[in-house]
């Protein structure tokens, strides 16, 4: 199979577990930059554990203002410097951040969207907002990833927003995380299952 056929794929959700959309948006971009399979496929179950977590938290704390379609932008683009950057799908690497974020700008997506290319790995930054901390833990639970000082800055946002004790905060949160990452050997055959190139 060809790259772009591999890459349709990928986009179209053929063949692969049930998962949300990429913004239509984004799923052009990748498409137009002949994204690597592999890549496109990680953006997709990120974004898709995104939207689980957004949609955990406004069902949770209905009054906790956030914006989801920066959540969901963040997390399908997360990673988009990793087209220009494709050592780093498969090795260690930080090139991808800046890069990806200087390539979403210049293809249009507002600055506030792009930030996430290159913070998505700064999560103990000053000024990190919420939408910030969502992208950052999807990034990491999707494969079953738990990294408790960065869950422990979303349950901290997440009590003081919604006056709540951080306990409670941190047991809802675990409850959720944990049924998230059951299903990581499942995220993870899927997205080796794409070529790299």
């Amino acid at each position: 199979m060809g790259s772009s056929a591999a890459l349709a794929r990928v986009l179209d959700g053929a063949g692969g577990p049930p998962l949300r959309p990429l913004p239509g948006e984004v799923a052009g971009l990748l498409r137009s930059l002949e994204c690597p399979p592999r890549l496109a496929a990680h953006l997709r179950l990120v974004h898709d554990v995104a939207a689980r977590l957004a949609d955990w938290v406004a069902e949770r704390h209905p009054d906790v203002r956030f914006d989801r379609r920066a959540v969901l932008v963040g997390a399908a683009t997360h990673d988009i410097g990793k087209t220009l950057h494709v050592a780093e799908l498969s090795g260690p690497g930080s090139s991808h951040e800046a890069a990806g974020r200087d390539l979403l700008l210049r293809h249009g997506f507002d600055a506030g969207l792009a930030r996430f290319a290159a913070t998505h790995a700064s999560w103990a930054d000053p000024g990190v907002t919420l939408e910030d901390l969502l992208v950052s833990v999807a990034d990491k639970v999707w494969k079953g990833k738990r990294v408790p000082e960065l869950e422990d800055l979303l349950v901290g946002r997440l009590a003081r927003a919604a006056g709540r004790e951080p306990w409670e905060e941190f047991a809802a949160l675990d409850d959720f995380l944990t049924a998230v990452a059951d299903a990581a050997d499942e995220r993870l055959a899927y997205q080796n299952a794409h070529p790299v190139r």
